[in-house]
């Protein structure tokens, strides 16, 4: 791979998750407080990548990697996109807000995969240089919570004008990206194939499924972090909100750095286990934090994000790889893809809604919390819990290990 084409991707990365960070933390303080929308209407505006990641597969497998370059798909939808996020910003009710923003997600979470199959593409050995490549997407989600901060865009719509312009920018710049033919394959593709449904037979060893079904129940209060930290930490008090959540992505970066070193020691079960814990265990540290005195509970909450991402989505697909068959082992991770960040993420945003619905503080003064966070943040915080006892007793490493491919 050339230096030029290194450049060239990098660049994708980071202004392909430049778009996504300058809009998506932020946008439950926006909805709650300047817009004015209930608690779940919130949590259904964040089921909207969830429910665009369960159907994106489709226009993925069946259209965008048949007949089209890639790289003209990208800018496409970047570019129909721009639009719809300039459009979105003007909305006031949420009956217009929602479709548009479903119909944006619709065009993004393609734009995930197509970005990834590009760079394999032209890189000349994907697990040497693509990490380098992606890390500039984890770097760039920083710059845009930095840059809102910067721009005093945390609860306004200039947040989605900001990834709006972004978005043309970028979808500009993917026409002059490396040409990308499409596969091109030979015979009809089916829906099972585009789901991942062959990867179904590895659920009769029941190692499998017990690391299927642990994912997709925690995945469900996972979401309640996306969904409501923003707002949570905005009525505890804390200012510049969009930039110290960044601080999760750089934990991030360091986790997954020290992650190979870490996993050769403990293993698949040990390194699954610590991420729902520290899943947990966050929970419990707002439920308890304050802005106050207790304010480190807070940030330690936050900087756990490194942990509870790496150690379980990571691990998960590193776990998947080493489980399928090389035949099937691509069905395996778009489906494991499917059950967490489509559907068990989709009820875990429509559930955040309604669980900080039933925790509104009735008739709550002006300047007033107006939830009860503590026992708000004790709900996600019992179910990954629950999901964590679960795996620990059901789940066999010795049968993981043993029967990898």
């Amino acid at each position: 791979m050339s230096p030029t084409v290194r450049v060239q991707l990098s660049l994708l990365m980071f202004l392909q998750y430049f778009v996504w960070g300058a809009w998506y933390v932020t946008m439950g303080p926006y909805l709650t407080k300047t817009a004015g929308f209930t608690d779940p209407q919130n949590g259904l505006a964040y089921g909207a990548t969830a429910l665009a990641a369960m159907i994106s597969p489709f226009f993925v497998g069946m259209v965008a990697d048949r007949f089209f370059p890639t790289e003209r798909v990208l800018a496409t939808l970047h570019l129909v996109g721009a639009g719809l996020l300039w459009w979105l910003s003007g909305q006031t009710q949420f009956s217009a807000f929602y479709p548009i923003l479903i119909a944006y997600t619709l065009c993004y979470m393609p734009t995930l995969a197509l970005a990834n199959s590009l760079s394999f593409h032209h890189v000349s050995d994907p697990g040497r240089d693509f990490p380098g490549i992606r890390v500039l997407g984890t770097i760039s989600w920083i710059i845009a919570g930095i840059t809102i901060t910067a721009l005093g865009l945390g609860q306004s719509a200039g947040m989605f004008k900001v990834a709006a312009t972004a978005s043309a920018v970028l979808g500009v710049y993917c026409l002059t990206l490396p040409h990308t033919p499409p596969s091109r394959r030979s015979g009809g593709i089916r829906a099972r194939d585009v789901l991942g449904l062959d990867a179904l037979a590895l659920l009769k060893d029941r190692t499998f499924a017990v690391f299927v079904l642990g994912s997709f129940l925690v995945s469900i209060p996972l979401q309640f972090y996306y969904a409501l930290t923003a707002t949570f930490l905005t009525e505890a008090g804390m200012t510049n909100v969009e930039s110290k959540m960044t601080l999760g992505q750089a934990s991030e970066i360091g986790f997954l750095l020290v992650m190979p070193f870490v996993f050769a020691r403990l293993g698949i079960k040990k390194m699954l286990l610590i991420g729902m814990l520290a899943w947990t265990l966050r929970y419990v540290l707002f439920a308890f934090g304050n802005n106050g005195p207790l304010v480190w509970m807070l940030y330690t909450g936050i900087i756990l994000h490194g942990i509870c991402y790496d150690f379980f989505f990571v691990t998960g697909q590193i776990y998947v790889d080493t489980r399928a068959p090389a035949a099937i082992r691509g069905a395996a991770q778009g489906f494991i893809a499917f059950v967490t960040l489509g559907v068990g993420m989709f009820i875990g945003s429509y559930l955040s809604g309604l669980v900080a619905n039933s925790y509104r503080i009735a008739g709550a003064v002006e300047g007033a919390i107006p939830h009860d966070w503590t026992k708000l943040w004790l709900v996600p915080a019992a179910m990954a819990g629950g999901v964590l006892l679960l795996f620990a007793v059901a789940f066999n490493e010795r049968q993981a290990v043993t029967g990898a491919k």
